[in-house]
């Protein structure tokens, strides 16, 4: 027994000292990217509006978010990103089971999905401003429309890597259809739905910001044109990043999630 406990106790430790080494990874390669951009910006010396100092960038980071205008055009975008990204996980993963279970369904609906994600969201995103207005619906509705398709063929995919057998030994159990989903199907699907969900949050950004990019007056995205307009070189960094960090955040979230989910493996 203390063997096996300290067998145990050197495995924490050492996961412990491996996540440590993964932190410290991370923040050096920031250390390193600030580092380079510094003396980049120093070497060169180029104008504020082509590449303004990292001193400069974080000054005006400060000035946004003490008056109120980062945090004004962030909660914009969050909510668009949060709507469409809930709309468009939901969606995809009910469409994606039914398609996995119902080959009929998949032989008239797959082509038309396949039809709807081979046109770039950026030329489908002035159509949907079209139909669904200026406001929210029509970046909620890009946002959903990117994050879509991934999780569709990452539940496909996952549902369907459930082997037979197990289908089997659930049926001599007398399992029902409900017992079978969250007992046998979901819990084998979700490392690889997990996947397609890490990729689809980092895409739902994207889809927010292209959203904003066509018709907006409001978000981060719109901050971008703005500064980009204005050639305030600076605001557009302090945008970028927010965006930047968002993303980050938000797969940072779900690969914890992850974790989490995934401790029976």
């Amino acid at each position: 027994m203390p063997r096996r406990f300290c067998l145990r106790g050197n495995f924490i430790w050492e996961e412990d000292v491996k996540g440590i080494a993964r932190y410290l990874a991370g923040l050096l390669s920031v250390v390193t990217i600030l580092a380079l951009w510094k003396a980049i910006a120093c070497l060169g010396q180029y104008p504020s509006f082509i590449l303004p100092h990292p001193e400069e960038v974080a000054r005006r980071f400060w000035l946004a978010l003490a008056d109120g205008t980062l945090l004004f055009h962030a909660k914009v975008t969050l909510l668009e990103i949060g709507a469409g990204l809930s709309l468009g996980l939901f969606s995809a993963f009910i469409l994606g089971y039914l398609l996995a279970k119902i080959p009929f369904l998949e032989f008239y609906l797959t082509p038309l999905v396949v039809v709807s994600q081979s046109m770039p969201v950026v030329a489908l995103a002035p159509l949907l401003v079209i139909w669904f207005g200026f406001g929210l619906a029509s970046k909620i509705a890009v946002c959903a429309l990117t994050v879509f398709f991934p999780v569709l063929v990452g539940t496909i995919v996952g549902i369907r890597a459930v082997e037979q057998e197990f289908y089997d030994l659930m049926r001599i159990l007398r399992a029902n259809r409900w017992q079978v989903f969250w007992l046998l199907e979901l819990p084998a699907a979700l490392p690889i739905l997990m996947g397609s969900v890490k990729v689809g949050v980092t895409l739902s950004v994207i889809g927010a910001v292209v959203g904003e990019f066509i018709a907006a007056d409001r978000g981060l995205g719109f901050l971008v044109n703005l500064a980009r307009g204005l050639f305030d070189t600076p605001l557009l960094f302090v945008a970028l990043s927010s965006l930047a960090a968002i993303a980050i955040t938000l797969y940072l979230g779900v690969a914890l999630l992850e974790k989490k989910l995934m401790r029976w493996r």
